[in-house]
C-alpha cells in the first residue's frame, strides 16, 4: 500500500474549511438582521426548511436545532415538495431554501407555491443572481469558496458554511429571547444532556415522605421517626413550622457514643442549627457539588428566598440513582 500522510490531508481539509468560515463571517450583513426578524415575529406558523441532496441533510440539522430551541421547525425534502409534501406548508410560514449553486430545479415548485401565497421566503445560497436567490425575499449570502477535496467537488466546505448560518440563526433568536438551560431541558428530557439538566425539584423528598419533628422532641420519639422515614435525617422545625436545624445519622451516632441517655435529650439541643439549603431549580449537579465541598449529604430545599420554609430534601443516594455525578 502506498504511503500517504493521512494526518497532513486531515490538517489542510481542517484550514480549508476554516478559511471558509472566516470567509462566511464577512458576509453577515442585514439581510441576516432581517431574517432573524421575520423568525421572530412569526406568528402561529413555522420554520420549514427544504433542500435536495447534502443541501437538504443540512436543512434537516438546523431544522432539529430550531426545534430544540423553541421554535417550531420541520424539514420538507425538496423531491418530495412536488408530490404533495407542499401541503405541510401554510400561509403563516417561513420557508429557507438551502440550495449553493442556486439553480437546483426541485426547489422551483415550492418558490412558485409560496409565492402565490405570499409566504416568506428566505434564501441560502452562494449566487444573488441565481433563480432560488431571485425567488426569495431574503438571502443570505454564503461565499464561493474551495471545496475541502484536491478537486472541489465534493461539497464539504460549503455545506459546513450552509449549517453555520444556519446556527448563526438559531442562536441568535436564543440571544434575543433569553432562552435559558431551563427552557432548553423542557425540549430534551431524556439522554444525557437530560440528565445533566435535572433540578433539585425533580429528585427531591417531598410532601409527607419529609421526616419533620418539632423542636421540644424527645430524641427517644424522634429516633421512632427517623426509622420510619427511613431517610437517614431528621428536620427540626418550630410552631410555625420554620426550619430550625438538622439531625443526621452519623450525629446520632456520635452523640450515642458520648451520652448513653440520648434517648431522654430534646432534638433541639442537639441538631445542627442553619442546615444548607438550597433553591429547587437549582440543576442537581450542582447540589452534589455544594454536599461534596461541604462533606455532608443531605440538602434541605426551599423556592426562592423563603429559606426557612424546607419543600424537600435531596440526599446524596436521589442524585447517585440519577446516574447524576
Amino acid at each position: 500500500m502506498k504511503k500517504i500522510n493521512f494526518k497532513k490531508i486531515a490538517k489542510k481539509v481542517i484550514d480549508e474549511e476554516a478559511s471558509a468560515i472566516k470567509k462566511l463571517k464577512k458576509t453577515v450583513n442585514a439581510s441576516f438582521d432581517k431574517a432573524v426578524n421575520k423568525i421572530l415575529n412569526i406568528k402561529n406558523g413555522k420554520v420549514i426548511f427544504s433542500g435536495t441532496g447534502k443541501s437538504g441533510a443540512v436543512g434537516a440539522i438546523i431544522s432539529s436545532t430550531f426545534s430544540s430551541v423553541g421554535i417550531s421547525s420541520f424539514f420538507v425534502d425538496a423531491n418530495d415538495a412536488g408530490h404533495g409534501s407542499l401541503g405541510a406548508i401554510e400561509k403563516n410560514d417561513i420557508v429557507i431554501l438551502i440550495s449553493y449553486s442556486g439553480e437546483t430545479a426541485e426547489t422551483f415548485s415550492i418558490i412558485n407555491f409560496c409565492k402565490r401565497r405570499k409566504i416568506t421566503l428566505i434564501g441560502i445560497v452562494s449566487k444573488i443572481n441565481s433563480t432560488v436567490a431571485k425567488g426569495c425575499d431574503i438571502n443570505l449570502i454564503i461565499p464561493s469558496i474551495q471545496e475541502a477535496d484536491p478537486n472541489s467537488i465534493v461539497p464539504t466546505s460549503s455545506l459546513l458554511m450552509s449549517i453555520s448560518i444556519g446556527h448563526c440563526l438559531a442562536i441568535a433568536t436564543i440571544n434575543y429571547r433569553k432562552f435559558g438551560k431551563f427552557d432548553f431541558k423542557k425540549f430534551h428530557p431524556s439522554g444525557s444532556l437530560g440528565k445533566k439538566l435535572k433540578t433539585v425539584e425533580e429528585l427531591m423528598v417531598k410532601d409527607k415522605k419529609i421526616p419533620f419533628i418539632k423542636e421540644n422532641i424527645l430524641m427517644s420519639n424522634a429516633l421512632i421517626i427517623m426509622n420510619k422515614f427511613n431517610q437517614g435525617v431528621l428536620i427540626v422545625r418550630n410552631k410555625n413550622k420554620q426550619t430550625l436545624g438538622i439531625i443526621s445519622d452519623g450525629d446520632i451516632k456520635r452523640i450515642s457514643n458520648k451520652n448513653n441517655d440520648i434517648k431522654k435529650l430534646i432534638a433541639k439541643n442537639i441538631m445542627k442549627k442553619n442546615p444548607i439549603t438550597v433553591d429547587k431549580n437549582m440543576i442537581a449537579a450542582e447540589a452534589l457539588s455544594i454536599m461534596n465541598s461541604k462533606k455532608v449529604t443531605c440538602l434541605c430545599v426551599h423556592n426562592k428566598k423563603n429559606k426557612r420554609k424546607t419543600l424537600g430534601i435531596i440526599t446524596v443516594h436521589n442524585i447517585l440513582n440519577a446516574n447524576i455525578q
